[in-house]
């Protein structure tokens, strides 16, 4: 592939895009090799890059077809079932938790009671 081009953060040319900024325009890299890169130095550690594609060249998002939105749909009712009292808590369960907030702490529940 060779090297790639290295700009400073916020300073690379206009037509150049990141994924982020290309998904925020409706459109996706679409195959197109990276075409240069974009650094943020950090302190006492490695610096942040982030890929830059044409924008150009860059493809329209494909729309979400119905069958993926059901398995989108399915899988967050997933995330917001609590495995124990299988109820809908109406939120993401905490991975570190494992249950909702009342099965996880029942004594506060009964305190506030």
């Amino acid at each position: 592939m060779g090297s790639l081009p290295v700009y400073p953060w916020r300073l690379a040319p206009e037509g150049l895009a990141t994924r982020r900024q290309l998904r925020a325009r409706g459109l996706r890299p679409g195959g197109q090799d990276v075409m240069a890169q974009v650094e943020r130095g950090r302190y006492r550690r490695s610096p942040l890059v982030a890929y830059l594609y044409r924008v150009d060249q860059a493809k329209p998002v494909r729309p979400m077809t119905p069958a993926k939105q059901a398995a989108l749909d399915k899988a967050n009712a997933a995330r917001r079932t609590c495995p124990q009292c299988r109820t809908d808590a109406g939120y993401v369960i905490p991975a570190e938790l494992g249950t909702c907030v009342p099965c996880a702490y029942p004594e506060d529940e009964q305190r506030a009671a």
